[in-house]
């Protein structure tokens, strides 16, 4: 998490998340566009945060009045990606690199799954779009 700053309202989000759930918050993305929190946890915490039944979600969303995702870390983007697009598979995932600069990940999942991957209204993959882009500095692209 080298190099992102957390904001008041992100840091009280997070001791909120780790008093309800018992599990330690890595970081926290506010999306206001979408109202929802995102919060990273280590792998094979996603389980214990969400708790029986989504008891802990359902509880942050009373809380703090927006959606909550859960996703595990991962220090790939290959990891990441993967994770924020739980429950569809990414079959591949390639780096395009272009002349401004620009790094594009293209990401490939089977199609039978390619709703899953875009979600409701586009909520999975700009979940995806805005972890990438946060940690790895890349756009990101359905194949």
């Amino acid at each position: 998490m080298a190099g992102i700053k957390l904001t008041d309202t992100e840091m009280q989000y997070i001791s909120l998340f780790e008093a309800v759930t018992q599990v330690e918050a890595r970081d926290c993305v506010v999306d206001e566009e979408n109202n929802r929190v995102i919060f990273l946890v280590k792998q094979g915490m996603a389980g214990k945060a969400i708790g029986n039944n989504g008891a802990n979600v359902k509880v942050l969303r009373k809380l703090l009045g927006k959606d909550i995702d859960i996703v595990e870390e991962s220090s790939t983007l290959e990891g990441l990606v993967q994770a924020a697009l739980f429950p569809a598979r990414v079959k591949s995932i390639e780096i395009k690199e272009y002349n401004n600069n620009t790094k594009v990940a293209v990401v490939e999942v089977p199609a039978e799954q390619k709703g899953i991957a875009i979600g409701k209204g586009g909520r999975t993959i700009k979940r995806a779009k805005l972890l990438a882009k946060r940690y790895f500095g890349v756009d990101l692209m359905l194949k």
